[in-house]
């Protein structure tokens, strides 16, 4: 292996990074405006507005938008761990490379574990949205209702998940530069898309359109104004969702020019753009048709899934609606496209530093993209939705509930990875001691807090599709099962990897302190 050639900046720590392994990614594939699309496209904000939207108006009401700021808070304060760490180590496989050299292996081969599993579960989602959305643009351009029921038909559905999921294989397989012209037209789509709505949906509200329209109050941004703190968590928990998948852009980090710095400053842009189109969605939405369980408000339970369907003709009109389900279409298949970046550059990191078989280490001669890990991502996607559609829906539903689970897990100890690695710098300067120590630590102890949550709610089995197993909640058991089936397998793998988690491979260490001339 070639060791990856790391230089850190003039002001930083000289590190021992002598471990971390060039893969044979291509460099210089991508700068800081195609870094911070793949950000925003991974998280995939029309999918996550329409899905969640309605969701979060009935947890916490008219707070909705206080509350998209609140969640906000954890994922600003990790992006600074994760782009220290990232002028610290440079390497494809983030949480997983950092967590080992913090923690050691085990803990960073369970980190590594959390985010392949989290992001297999949102590919299939999002090839299941995908998918519906595709058989409901048919039959909204066809003006046929028998061509939208094509996707109640299993084989018909699973079919057309499978193509989806061939074909965004096939475009990540091709490389960043592929995956870099696709991206910036579909998410620039839904961008203008968004505008056209919030832009819409301000004059609806000032013309007074809909009778459960709203005024703007400044008291929207007030999360202390929410009723309970159950419904604040549970807002939150969704809030939290939605943000998911900005670490993408720090996944290419090997790939991208600048690689030590710009990465990080890509990721704080996604996080930006993020916000601001989730405050503006939010709010606008809010002031045309009202937080309410009633008519066209968003918490209305018969539309509150999927409130851009039920929002798009009354707010856009027939012609232009059309174009937001379109741009969720976009939404879900751009990010369907995006996200298979960090699960295989993961999946390629441990097989380069030995905590994975050594075949997922090959990377296209071509394309230079690790392509047996990408394929493999996609093949285990395809068979987990195929497997759990025919199942049980509930099965499937439960799963993307457990979704939250993983996400906090890893990000948190990424956070705390942080904090640790960087400690003996902490008294350097006033800088060093708020965005390497403070700003990371905050961070992991209030996602790890939504963990604790989580785990404790999702016992109940009325939580998510209210199905049990045992007398416990499904959700929690298939949460908790995939963390413990990841520490079988990592005790399998260590049996034929011992030199990974003797700590020979990739070693734990604390950068020292610069000595000031």
């Amino acid at each position: 292996m070639t060791q990856l050639d790391v230089r850190p900046a003039a002001e930083d720590t000289a590190r021992d990074v002598t471990d971390v392994r060039g893969k044979g990614l291509g460099k210089g594939s991508v700068g800081l405006v195609g870094s911070a699309v793949i950000g925003i496209s991974t998280v995939a904000p029309v999918y996550c507005l329409t899905s969640t939207l309605g969701s979060t108006a009935g947890e916490v009401g008219v707070q909705m938008p206080a509350v998209f700021l609140a969640g906000f808070l954890p994922m600003l304060l990790v992006a600074f761990a994760y782009r220290e760490l990232n002028k610290a180590v440079p390497d494809c496989g983030t949480s997983f490379t950092w967590t080992v050299k913090a923690f050691g292996p085990r803990i960073g081969w369970m980190c590594g574990w959390g985010l392949v599993i989290a992001t297999i579960i949102v590919l299939s989602n999002l090839a299941g949205v995908a998918t519906s959305y595709f058989w409901l643009l048919a039959g909204e351009i066809t003006g046929s209702p028998s061509i939208a029921a094509l996707d109640d038909n299993k084989i018909v559905h699973i079919a057309t998940c499978l193509t989806l999921v061939a074909v965004a294989t096939a475009i990540s397989y091709r490389g960043m530069t592929a995956t870099k012209g696709v991206q910036y037209a579909l998410v620039g789509l839904q961008l203008l898309v968004l505008a056209v709505f919030v832009a819409m949906a301000l004059q609806k509200a000032s013309a007074g359109s809909f009778d459960t329209g709203l005024d703007f109050s400044w008291q929207w941004m007030n999360p202390f104004a929410v009723e309970s703190m159950a419904a604040f968590t549970a807002g939150l928990s969704l809030s939290i969702f939605m943000y998911w998948g900005w670490d993408a852009c720090l996944a290419t980090n090997e790939e991208t020019t600048g690689s030590a710095k710009t990465p990080g400053r890509a990721s704080l842009i996604a996080m930006v753009v993020l916000v601001g189109s989730y405050l503006a969605t939010g709010i606008a939405a809010q002031m045309a048709v009202g937080s309410g369980d009633k008519g066209l408000g968003l918490a209305n339970p018969d539309t509150s899934d999927n409130v851009f369907a039920a929002l798009a003709g009354p707010v856009m009109g027939p012609a232009l609606g059309v174009l937001l389900f379109v741009a969720v279409l976009a939404s879900a298949a751009a990010s369907l496209q995006t996200t298979f970046i960090p699960v295989a550059r993961t999946v390629l990191a441990m097989s380069t530093y030995e905590a994975l078989p050594p075949a997922y280490a090959k990377v296209h001669p071509k394309f230079k993209t690790p392509g047996r890990a990408t394929v493999m991502a996609g093949v285990a996607t395809g068979a987990f939705y195929t497997v759990m559609t025919l199942v049980s829906e509930n099965v499937l539903t439960d799963t993307i509930f457990a979704l939250g689970l993983m996400i906090c897990f890893y990000y948190s100890l990424t956070a705390f990875a942080c904090a640790w690695y960087f400690r003996a710098e902490l008294r350097r300067s006033a800088r060093d001691l708020f965005f390497k120590g403070v700003f990371p630590l905050l961070g992991g102890i209030l996602l790890a807090a939504v963990f604790l949550k989580t785990l404790v709610d999702m016992w109940d089995p009325a939580y998510g599709s209210g199905s049990t197993v045992l007398g416990v909640g499904s959700v929690f058991v298939i949460g908790v099962g995939l963390l413990v089936l990841g520490l079988g397998v990592m005790l399998v793998t260590e049996r034929r990897s011992p030199a990974f988690f003797r700590g020979e491979v990739l070693t734990k260490s604390t950068p020292a302190l610069v000595v000031e001339d």
